[in-house]
């Protein structure tokens, strides 16, 4: 059976090909492409292109040229099917079945799509042309925007008494029209209303590009009535999935780093008509985690860029708190305040793309930053504040699910909490001073001593350390445990013996392990998991993390030793049975 056009084109939207390419291929950026060693012909010299602009991949070693479905159906041996599949899983879309109920869905998705084309093309049409219009066009004008501007982003105008609904009603029933949320019921009157009457309207495209809602800016200046409405939310459209303008700024994502998240779409579209186009709005709510994760699939780095007053600090403040948790190692988010009283829309028509750069460049606050800043202004000195502040600063620190940034967000916090507090740590100075250089002096002999030792040692003796001190646990775990290789030949003997007794003696709270003193003495002094350990000594859960970790790194070790004796192999022997193995080796890598 065939899948749907629209399904197709929104899995392509959602996914870059370098993303799904360089999932089995070492690629390097090189101008606007991306490029490899060909996954069809072993070759020394990259032959093989990726072009995230154009849709692409091209061996030019092979001749082998397609998109992301031919290049799973290509490299894993998939039927179509297959591949759309495991497509589909990669950008979080739910699964084609082509049951009786994804066929209904189908349809309905036509005809709402429909709906809205009609509504949007009308309203459109409305704007540009209808003499009653003739103000509307000059408020956008006082905006500095042209008619380069309303057609690109389809603007719109529904006037205060219309009447489209009565059009529509000859091609469409009632209750597709109701589902499309553009219009509701007035129970009173007993007649259906146009939700976006006497409003500028601007369409809301999915990813893809085809308009699933619409927000709407009245004119009105009376207090009484919202200045900006959107659709409700629907079978298509959720509000904290979807983002303004995605559908174009996308496709920047190939020449630029960075996106900028605004509140508006008049600042999207002012920031538009100056030439800053990697740009999109949230929705009329708190910046979300599928928000931030949509914008990872495309950006390295989302700049937060909210208007310069209370409403857009809170709102900033919001969005940090919710996004921490979504940090990941190779993104980056940033938060931009503007002067006072400005918005991106008022900053850039006054002062040019150029000034918006620099101000950019010269006033981004990571973060962590941000959060970490705001904080601190809420204490007042007392004991109290600082306990507050530092309970808040772990909160956010262990909400964030990647255990690395978790890590080092912590340390951040707390260093920089330690700046903060010099009484603290200089506390009776006098007393401590024979013991502050008496210290200082056994920190440099440890320093001197680790610097003969290699990082994969220095791991291996915590790897032994949390074994020592936890043979319950890695008894419990010991399948797991004696697959681990060790690389320094002491420790590998250490780890042996360990092994040895973990399986032949009956182990409880009291059992030791028999090993030399001084070797025991030697694991304890260079292991420097114990100082991360020190306030997690009962928590069963903790260590376990810790321990999957480093077996983990030292997993990655053996695997880059190998990589590394094969790679220089490849260099001499050109053979494709190698270049299988280094493939097969580095996808390896990745997993762990």
């Amino acid at each position: 059976m065939k899948y749907p056009k629209e399904y197709i084109d929104e899995i392509r939207s959602r996914l870059k090909v370098s993303n799904v390419v360089s999932k089995s291929v070492n690629l390097k950026k090189r101008g606007k492409e991306f490029v490899g060693l060909s996954p069809f012909k072993t070759e020394k010299t990259p032959s093989f292109t990726v072009n995230d602009e154009k849709g692409f991949f091209h061996c030019f070693s092979s001749g082998e040229h397609g998109n992301i479905f031919d290049f799973l159906m290509k490299t894993q041996n998939l039927k179509f099917g297959e591949a759309v599949k495991t497509l589909a899983n990669l950008a979080g879309m739910r699964p084609y079945t082509f049951s009786k109920s994804d066929e209904i869905r189908e349809k309905k998705f036509q005809t709402y799509t429909s709906i809205y084309s009609k509504y949007i093309n009308y309203y459109h049409n409305q704007l540009i042309e209808n003499e009653n219009c003739k103000s509307i066009r000059e408020y956008i004008k006082s905006r500095n925007l042209g008619i380069d501007e309303v057609n690109k982003f389809k603007i719109g105008f529904v006037n205060k008494n219309p009447i489209f609904y009565e059009a529509l009603k000859k091609d469409y029933s009632e209750e597709d029209l109701k589902e499309s949320g553009l219009f509701y019921f007035d129970e009173n009157k007993k007649i259906n209303i146009e939700r976006f009457r006497d409003r500028m309207i601007f369409p809301i495209n999915n990813i893809s590009g085809k308009c699933i809602a619409i927000g709407g800016r009245t004119l009105n200046q009376t207090k009484y009535i919202a200045k900006y409405i959107n659709s409700p939310e629907t079978l298509f459209y959720k509000k904290g999935s979807n983002l303004y303008n995605l559908d174009l700024a996308r496709k920047f994502s190939n020449i630029m780093e960075n996106v900028y998240v605004v509140e508006g779409y008049m600042d999207v579209i002012a920031l538009n008509k100056h030439k800053v186009e990697n740009v999109v709005a949230n929705l009329g709510t708190a910046l979300t985690n599928k928000q931030a994760q949509v914008l990872y699939q495309f950006f390295n780095h989302t700049i937060i860029c909210f208007d310069g007053d209370s409403s857009g600090y809170k709102a900033a403040l919001r969005a940090a708190e919710n996004l921490i948790q979504e940090l990941q190692p190779d993104k980056n988010i940033s938060f931009l305040f503007l002067p006072e009283k400005e918005d991106p829309d008022t900053f850039i028509n006054k002062n040019g793309k150029e000034s918006f750069l620099k101000y950019t460049e010269e006033n981004l606050n990571s973060i962590y930053s941000f959060l970490f800043q705001h904080y601190n202004n809420e204490t007042d000195g007392s004991p109290s504040s600082y306990a507050k502040f530092e309970k808040k600063l772990r909160s956010l620190a262990n909400s964030i699910k990647d255990e690395f940034i978790k890590k080092y967000t912590m340390e951040f916090f707390l260093e920089k909490l330690n700046s903060l507090t010099p009484n603290l740590r200089n506390f009776s100075k006098k007393n401590l001073k024979n013991k502050i250089y008496k210290t200082l002096n056994v920190t440099k002999k440890y320093f001197d001593e680790t610097k003969s030792l290699t990082l994969v040692e220095l791991k291996e003796f915590s790897f032994l350390y949390l074994i020592l001190n936890n043979l319950e646990l890695a008894k419990l775990n010991i399948e797991q445990i004696q697959k681990v290789k060790l690389f320094t030949k002491e420790n590998q003997i250490v780890f042996d013996q360990i092994l040895k007794e973990l399986n032949e003696i009956q182990i409880n709270e009291n059992s030791r392990i028999n090993i030399d003193p001084t070797v025991l003495e030697r694991i304890n002094k260079f292991a420097s998991i114990k100082y991360i350990l020190k306030n997690s000594k009962n928590d069963k859960s903790k260590i376990m993390d810790l321990l999957d970790e480093i077996i983990r790194d030292l997993k990655n070790y053996e695997l880059e030793r190998r990589i590394e004796e094969l790679e220089s192999k490849f260099s001499e022997d050109l053979s494709e049975n190698t270049f299988n193995k280094i493939k097969e080796l580095k996808k390896l890598q990745k997993i762990n």
